[in-house]
């Protein structure tokens, strides 16, 4: 009878243990339990607004991303935000540009590891692709890049202007000599040309320069074929190989204190990727195609084993700016069923007068309804719509596909091969949807395996 009752306490006891144990997982999950992570951003240069919008999210949102370019030089104040977010039960990220390295060194030494996974890693730079394809960017000290002309400085003191549509503007020793795609080539004497001239602003008209006609001997002006032979990105190859090496430069610091690099972007997130960074949240909004960009970016992450994401940014230029809290609220439903792990909202303008920035009432409605009818809803599945289809594009392409003359790493126009694949890709999306994923030829990570239907942008059907 005593070994008996003693094997029926022991049974008892094991059983209590073990619901203990349940509830405990059900509670705190564990390190191997996935986190999805949804809230919003704040672009703002204040503390105290940054903790209004903590205290108005914190109940349906756990991650704060502190988006600021005036904050970046303030590393007490991102220390402030950061406790008081962790202190409110939120994971938190920290904005800052690719040219912060100071600033970042400077903020990181204060202490990074006193919030422990909390911390999820530092937003680095902002829309590295979508700058190459449409900004106007310094890619070296001698090579710059605005809205499709590429700008040489080289060492011999002159200047080349490369633009996209193939004509060429060289300036050296008070001449210039603008050398057009038909072979034409005007020169163009200005003995004291102004320092007021800036040959990266592409808006003047050089005919509109105060010049005189010179006497310059045409024939010994450098050729147009000797001008475009010094071009420093003379192919796609070249161009996404200096893209890669910069900017795995500049995250090299961040992974070697072992902290995740995150972006957003609207465009060539493979090459974001390659690149370095271990998420990108892709920007879902801007009248895109919602499912070209989910396609292209969980592609991306899914052959290169990353994770992915997704923000929400601007419908409008102007007021309103974001879309109806219904329609940010549809967004983020499609984000998470394909398979984000990261949603958070941009919340910003030049032009602000809210409490809470852009965020409105039907905004802060939609994450709470995101937060109870999906995030917490067990019959919602994060990751539910898989893609089972792949459309392969070429490789080293960076090529907008925004539409069909959308350009290529910002220094070429729409190729050959753009028609068709611009054909293919709608074929394939009107006919897959969320179920296609778009990814880049590419040796180091193959396609074969992944998918049970592979198209290639080449092929006939």
């Amino acid at each position: 009878m005593k070994v008996l009752n003693r094997v029926a306490f022991i049974a008892v006891f094991a059983s209590a243990i073990l619901l203990l144990s349940i509830g405990s997982v059900l509670l705190n999950p564990s390190s191997d339990t996935e986190t999805f992570y949804v809230g919003v951003t704040y672009c703002g240069e204040s503390a105290e607004e940054a903790k209004l919008l903590i205290d108005r999210v914190k109940d349906y949102t756990n991650l704060f991303v502190l988006q600021s370019g005036p904050l970046q030089i303030a590393p007490d104040n991102i220390t402030e935000i950061a406790d008081y977010a962790v202190s409110s039960g939120m994971y938190f990220m920290v904005f800052f540009g690719d040219n912060s390295q100071e600033e970042l060194d400077a903020w990181l030494k204060t202490g990074k590891d006193q919030w422990g996974d909390r911390f999820l890693g530092v937003y680095y730079a902002d829309e590295p692709g979508g700058k190459m394809l449409d900004g106007r960017v310094q890619l070296n000290k001698t090579i710059s890049q605005d809205t499709g002309v590429l700008t040489v400085s080289r060492s011999d003191g002159s200047t080349v202007l490369y633009f996209i549509d193939g004509r060429a503007i060289l300036i050296t020793n008070g001449t210039i000599i603008e050398y057009e795609t038909n072979g034409e080539i005007r020169v163009t004497e200005v003995p004291d040309m102004m320092p007021s001239i800036d040959p990266s602003n592409t808006t003047e008209d050089p005919t509109n320069w105060t010049s005189h006609q010179g006497s310059v001997d045409i024939s010994q002006v450098e050729s147009y074929e000797d001008l475009w032979g010094s071009h420093p990105f003379p192919t796609h190859e070249s161009i996404t190989d200096f893209f890669i090496n910069e900017y795995q430069s500049k995250l090299e610091y961040l992974h070697k204190n072992s902290i995740m690099a995150f972006t957003s972007d609207y465009i060539l997130y493979w090459f974001d990727y390659k690149a370095g960074y271990d998420v990108v949240l892709a920007q879902l909004g801007w009248n895109h195609t919602l499912a070209q960009d989910i396609a292209l970016v969980r592609g991306a992450a899914e052959l290169q084993n990353k994770k992915w994401g997704a923000i929400v940014t601007w419908k409008y230029n102007h007021p309103p700016y974001l879309d109806s809290g219904e329609a940010v609220y549809d967004q983020m439903r499609m984000a998470y069923e394909a398979g984000a792990e990261y949603v958070t909202v941009f919340n910003y303008a030049e032009d602000m007068t809210g409490t809470y920035g852009t965020l409105q009432d039907e905004h802060f409605e939609a994450l709470e309804r995101f937060w109870s009818e999906v995030v917490q809803n067990t019959d919602v599945k994060q990751g539910s719509i898989k893609a089972d289809a792949v459309f392969v594009l070429p490789e080293n392409y960076g090529w907008g596909m925004r539409d069909p003359n959308d350009k290529i790493w910002g220094l070429w126009g729409p190729d050959e091969k753009s028609s068709q694949i611009w054909e293919t890709s709608q074929r394939l999306l009107e006919q897959y949807g969320l179920g296609l994923d778009i990814v880049y030829e590419d040796s180091q990570f193959p396609v074969e395996g992944k998918y049970s239907k592979i198209f290639y942008w080449n092929q006939n059907s």
